[in-house]
């Protein structure tokens, strides 16, 4: 009954009368780049190809609920790649670049493709492709604190046998954090009371081994098998030196150990169904992710040491079943879509404190552990229509029904409904402009983590789990606007304005708890800008930049003054420039790139702190792409030395209602990075 129910829902939405209109669709405006349009850069992969198509906007897959409708604004032979092992995106870094033909970059409101709005970019593969593959080492060190990632890199090899295409591929995604320097105390009163000076360093190593068939079945079928494998590890150090106005001077170490491993199978069958095809997709996700976080605090008085262990045993598992049907009625395109999803945790969580004999004894951890479970069934109904003019339309409608509980909890589960859908208009009145407009319901995503009991132990901070969280819902419209600047390059701007319905942030919980919950209302506003500027009309021939500037303004009511404020932890502004010179008759490119990230604090219920890094952080290059058949880049990053800072405010209690007790400063050296790339293919 209940897909029945989602399908009517879905079709009540829709221009009933549309589907009579017999208009003749007028000829799809697009931009089209051949393989020659990027051989000065001499790419390796397809995905190389399309970083440099002027002005355009690489947008990866959101993280929805399920697959649900297309947000990846990149499709491979006019498909989307419906997985989350990385999409489309993922496919073309292992693609090499002799199997494109060419790159199309269309509006998505003429693809009639659920979900899309904006540019999109359709990577056309040649029919005949050769087999071959290709591979890349990019290590990298850190002057201070980090140790050395030496193993960065990926291999990838992609041919065909007995009728089937296949491309395996080996990926070691490896990453270095580190930083140290003071953290500086101060009372209320503006006194220094404590400083300590910290060394921290992390390493996360993700292994991947992917297998991706591909093959043809019979009448035009074809179907995909994606199976992917990832070990990893990410220890953290952590060590402090305490100097205190009291004396009582020690230090604090704190240890992260985390080795888990997961896969994914992804499946998907398509083939010719009366007037339309049809399209079935499977996917399996699990993931062992065992988290054991110890701090220990020394102090030089010769003072027993004190410490807590916090321990996380967690299985996450996502099964997805998705039938879609697609078809051509009228001069329109019409999708059926039908999905149901089940996500799950489970999580066994444990708390031990040091003793004075230096055995860490179990104490008692409630909502530490539990089972986390969702069951999600959609359906959705889509109608897209060239309306003259360069005009295209699509409309989206249906809605989702769930089931979310704590299975071990004394709480009943909980039952939901909530309509779903979008109105998509692009239009394209010449080949210099391209509009487009999108109205959406939207429903996000949440974490289960935030069901249960997460203690942080650096911050001395527990923030208690919460069994009523919901997923937020939002009324969301988007503009986005193109123009084309001839020889000179391309600029687009996009801006976009969201109603939030329980949207997620921190909020009291019980009498004196906190944790991550809902609260009523809360809007985000936002711009931003991407150009492409070539600098060849201004007289220097093979440079070129790519800008990204954007803000977001986001307001919530904070749940205890009562007071507008920004929502916890949003990015509120960002930059990117990229500049890059490939010398004319030569081998020979260099270039400069510098990145700005700010976000707002977290507005915790006891303090309020916010983290940023930079403010700038600037990279320098040289690379030559022909050293003996290879592409050879040396990098120094962070040349501006951008610093990591922490600043945070801590109150006797609710800090509505108590004094602050201290105010904490980091100001701490990062340094240079410097990074050495080899790439080849074969």
């Amino acid at each position: 009954m209940r897909p029945a129910a989602l399908l009517l829902a879905g079709a009540a939405l829709l221009p009933v009368s549309a589907a009579a209109q017999t208009t003749t669709a007028p000829p799809v405006a697009k931009q089209v780049f051949a393989p020659e349009d990027f051989a000065h850069f001499v790419p390796r992969t397809a995905y190389d190809m399309l970083v440099r198509v002027p002005g355009f906007t690489i947008r990866s897959a959101d993280q929805e609920r399920g697959l649900g409708q297309a947000s990846e604004n990149v499709l491979i032979n006019g498909e989307r790649i419906a997985n989350k092992t990385g999409g489309a995106i993922a496919e073309l870094q292992r693609i090499v670049a002799a199997n494109v033909e060419r790159i199309e970059i269309v509006d998505a409101s003429t693809l009639g493709i659920a979900g899309l709005a904006g540019q999109v970019a359709n990577i056309i593969l040649k029919q005949a492709r050769k087999a071959g593959g290709q591979f890349e080492w990019r290590p990298d060190f850190r002057a201070h604190y980090s140790r050395p990632n030496l193993f960065r890199g990926n291999v990838s090899y992609t041919g065909r046998a007995r009728g089937i295409d296949y491309t395996l591929s080996l990926e070691d995604q490896t990453g270095r954090g580190g930083l140290g320097g003071p953290e500086l105390f101060h009372a209320a009163d503006g006194s220094l009371i404590e400083r300590r000076e910290e060394v921290y360093h992390s390493e996360s190593d993700t292994l991947v081994a992917k297998l991706r068939l591909g093959f043809d079945g019979p009448g035009g079928a074809k179907g995909h098998l994606i199976l992917n494998y990832s070990p990893y590890w990410g220890p953290v150090y952590d060590f402090e030196r305490r100097y205190r106005a009291d004396g009582n001077d020690g230090t604090r170490l704190r240890l992260n150990r985390l080795d888990g491993w997961m896969y994914d199978v992804n499946a998907d069958y398509e083939f010719p169904l009366g007037p339309g095809r049809f399209k079935i997709i499977g996917l399996r996700h699990f993931d062992h992710e065992p988290l054991i976080s110890t701090q220990v605090d020394s102090f030089a008085s010769g003072a027993p040491d004190q410490g807590t262990r916090f321990g996380r045993n967690s299985y996450i598992t996502e099964t997805i079943a998705r039938a879609e049907y697609g078809w051509k009625m009228g001069g329109s395109d019409w999708q059926v879509s039908l999905e149901r999803a089940a996500n799950g945790l489970d999580q066994r969580g444990s708390l031990a404190k040091l003793d004075p004999q230096g055995s860490f004894v179990p104490v008692p951890f409630p909502g530490g552990s539990g089972i986390v479970r969702e069951v999600r069934h959609e359906g959705m109904v889509t109608f897209s229509r060239p309306l003259g003019a360069g005009i295209s339309l699509q409309v989206a409608g249906g809605g989702e029904f769930s089931t979310l509980e704590r299975v071990d909890g004394d709480l009943p589960a909980r039952h939901f409904f909530r309509p779903k859908g979008s109105v998509t208009l692009g239009w394209r009145p010449d080949k210099q402009w391209d509009l487009s407009l999108k109205l959406r319901r939207r429903v996000g995503q949440i974490s289960f983590y935030d069901f249960l009991a997460q203690p942080n132990l650096k911050s001395e901070r527990q923030n208690a789990g919460n069994a009523e969280l919901v997923p937020p819902q939002s009324w969301e419209a988007e503009m986005e606007v193109g123009r084309t600047l001839g020889d000179a390059g391309k600029t687009r701007l996009r801006a976009y304005y969201y109603a939030v319905e329980d949207i997620v942030d921190i909020v009291p919980i019980g009498a004196d708890g906190e944790g991550v919950g809902n609260l009523p209302r809360a809007t985000r506003f936002g711009m931003e800008s991407t150009s492409t500027i070539q600098f060849a009309p201004l007289g220097l021939p093979g440079a070129r930049l790519d800008a990204t500037l954007g803000f977001e303004i986001a307001r919530v009511r904070d749940p205890l003054t009562g007071e507008m404020r920004p929502i916890s932890g949003t990015q509120d502004r960002w930059a990117e420039l990229d500049f890059r010179h490939d010398l004319p008759n030569s081998d020979f490119a260099w270039g400069a790139t510098a990145g700005l990230n700010h976000n707002t604090a977290y507005y915790y219920l006891t303090e309020v702190n916010r983290e940023n890094e930079g403010p700038w952080f600037a990279n320098v290059f040289v690379e030559h792409k022909d050293v003996f058949g290879l592409t050879v880049r040396a990098q120094v990053g962070n040349v501006l030395n951008g610093r990591h800072y922490y600043d945070r405010q801590v109150y006797a209690g609710r800090r509505n209602a108590t004094p602050l007790v201290f105010r904490q400063h980091n100001d701490q050296l990062i340094g240079p990075i410097f990074t050495f790339t080899i790439r080849g293919s074969f």
